[in-house]
């Protein structure tokens, strides 16, 4: 008496088992790491940090001028225009910009054949109308359209951290706002010219190069703005 052959166990099952585990397994990698949009700056990033002024020097003694060193010198012109590190300025924020793109297509192609058969003779009988008749036709169109704008208007108060060579001041600073519903922040830094300075230290956010302007909050409202986890998972794995 022969045993009975040992039965066969397909490998296919098992092997969707474990790419569907796989594909949960990443997608909850994913959604535990960081979102790229909530990659944002904190309240209290220390790279917007104060920049305070740097203890005086010892005072030398009198050498019976005039102008002594020690004490600072500013233009007469200058008036108390920020020139050193750990002044404030004003920025004021006047941001506004605005794009918008449209492109279109259209195309069109058609032709057509034609031959007449012999209506007599031995080849009569061999034709019909319709197998010597052709005509093809092509028609495309398409049309994009995207559009964008921003505003942003008001104030921050930042402070000088560095001073260059060439009179450029490197400023930097943020203001935190705790609202009833959560809390909002501006951080902003960049370079600033001393001519672009007015009398009582302000100057134009469109005057500030290299500028990197964060207006973002934390809170219900902020929250409430963004995508839940279950729509993120979704959002991860599907494949349209």
């Amino acid at each position: 008496m022969t045993s009975p052959l040992p039965r066969k166990t397909s490998l296919y099952p098992w092997l969707a088992i474990r790419l569907a585990l796989l594909a949960a397994a990443s997608a909850s990698i994913l959604l535990l790491a960081p979102h790229a949009d909530a990659k944002k700056s904190k309240p209290d990033d220390l790279a917007y940090a104060p920049t305070y002024a740097m203890p005086a020097a010892p005072v030398p003694q009198a050498n019976g001028g005039i102008f002594q060193a020690s004490h600072g010198y500013a233009p007469l012109t200058s008036g108390a225009r920020a020139a050193q590190v750990g002044d404030v300025i004003t920025i004021m924020l006047v941001e506004r910009t605005q794009a918008s793109k449209s492109t279109a297509a259209n195309t069109d192609r058609s032709g057509s054949i034609g031959l007449s058969p012999p209506a007599t003779g031995l080849f009569s009988k061999l034709f019909s109308s319709s197998d010597v008749a052709a005509s093809g036709s092509q028609d495309f169109s398409g049309a994009g359209k995207a559009s964008q704008s921003n505003s942003l208007s008001g104030e921050v108060t930042v402070t000088v951290a560095q001073v260059f060579p060439n009179g450029t001041m490197l400023v930097k600073g943020q203001k935190a706002l705790t609202l009833n519903r959560g809390d909002e922040f501006i951080q902003i830094s960049g370079l600033v010219r001393a001519a672009d300075i007015t009398p009582d230290n302000r100057v134009l956010s469109t005057r500030v190069a290299d500028a990197k302007i964060t207006y973002s909050g934390k809170g219900e409202i902020a929250r409430a703005s963004r995508q839940g986890w279950l729509s993120r998972f979704f959002s991860i794995i599907s494949p349209f």
